[in-house]
């Protein structure tokens, strides 16, 4: 845990739009000698319809992209300023109270294997809009430096969930990743695959909902066995040993309906469990190849809300105690805007937070740019 030299505490604000694109969430926490950070103020900000069908459609190669993505750049910056604004009328406190934003945008490219990462922001606008330093581009120095850019995470992981026995975090957002924490070791950390981004666009376009609540819609199905092999045994990346990081660019509505084709006898309602039990097998998968000595497995995002999706993974892992990030005290929905708060910490201290046991990089690098207030 990084700590700061000062006895009063340092205010730092995490926002986060993440793969699952259903709204920017950002928290703003005090950094002393506490551990973990204290979380003073939590705040989330619906997407607009329209921002969100940009920012999706900006995800594949299409007309006037260079224009468009500026503008969902500036629409976004205002949607996390409005979340910055909310954040200080909680906590009651000016801006200049706060030391720095750490800002991570929306992923539209992630192509560390070309040497390149996107992340669709605009921090000089969005200092400009809060009157506070803003961190962001946290990905790019490390794929400069040979690494994946992704996840960032597990440092962060590492700073507040170290024991004395192996801890696995498990991200379920858009993207499942774990961080596994042992003692006397560097963390480790990937994605494993799919997490809520293809459960949640089936659901869309089947049901209307954005995503299927505690996964009561998933429940009422049957996984079908043929299909989850099909989209287990099919996917090569899957199959790639870490370092490894995807997103959009890989597993999308396309990726599914390739595979489909031959199921069209099947409902859509058990296509969606068997997407759930997908989830399900390539995160346990990965727990039992890199991380069985895990003795705690504690669970954050968005998908700790998909209760079916829970189970399947502790009859997967029975012998692995499951917990959420809440019984922790640490929000699962404001687990990533938190990380971002202390990777904006980490920058301001001069903290190298790049980890090259998990992204693959050649060396250790300071993650991020500053944007004066």
């Amino acid at each position: 845990m990084l700590m700061t030299q000062a006895h009063e505490p340092r205010y730092f604000i995490g926002l986060m739009s993440g793969t699952s694109t259903d709204g920017a969430d950002g928290v703003l926490a005090a950094f002393s000698d506490a551990k973990p950070p204290q979380i003073i103020a939590q705040a989330s900000r619906a997407l607009p319809d329209h921002l969100k069908k940009e920012l999706l459609d900006l995800n594949r190669a299409g007309s006037n992209e260079l224009e468009r993505a500026g503008l969902a750049a500036c629409a976004l910056a205002d949607l996390y300023a409005q979340v910055v604004h909310d954040l200080l009328a909680q906590a009651q406190l000016p801006a200049s109270a706060v030391t720095a934003i750490g800002a991570h945008g929306q992923t539209v490219r992630h192509r560390p294997e070309l040497g390149f990462t996107i992340q669709l922001n605009a921090p000089a606008r969005l200092a400009e809009a809060t009157a506070i330093a803003v961190i962001a581009d946290f990905r790019s120095r490390d794929v400069a430096a040979g690494g994946q850019g992704a996840p960032l995470v597990p440092a962060f992981h590492e700073a507040i969930f170290a024991s004395d026995q192996t801890v696995t975090v498990l991200n379920l957002g858009g993207i499942a990743n774990i961080s596994v924490i042992r003692p006397g070791h560097e963390v480790i950390g990937f994605d494993t695959g799919p997490a809520n981004v293809l459960l949640d666009m089936w659901c869309q376009a089947h049901t209307g909902q954005p995503y299927d609540d505690a996964g009561a819609w998933s429940a009422g199905g049957q996984v079908d066995t043929p299909l989850l092999q099909t989209l287990i045994n099919n996917e090569p990346w899957l199959a790639l040993p870490p370092p490894k990081s995807t997103g959009r660019d890989l597993f999308n509505l396309e990726w599914l309906q390739a595979r489909l084709g031959g199921f069209s006898s099947l409902s859509a309602q058990d296509v969606q469990a068997t997407l759930r039990a997908f989830t399900a097998e390539t995160v346990a998968q990965a727990i039992r190849t890199h991380a069985a000595d895990t003795r705690a497995l504690i669970v954050c995002g968005g998908g700790t809300g998909n209760r079916a999706l829970l189970d399947d993974l502790q009859a997967h892992l029975p012998d692995i105690p499951l917990s959420t990030s809440d019984e922790h005290g640490i929000p699962s929905q404001a687990m990533e805007a938190l990380a971002f708060a202390w990777l904006a910490h980490a920058f301001m201290s001069g903290h190298a937070a790049g980890t090259p046991s998990v992204t693959g990089a050649r060396k250790k690098t300071i993650l991020g740019c500053l944007y004066p207030a």
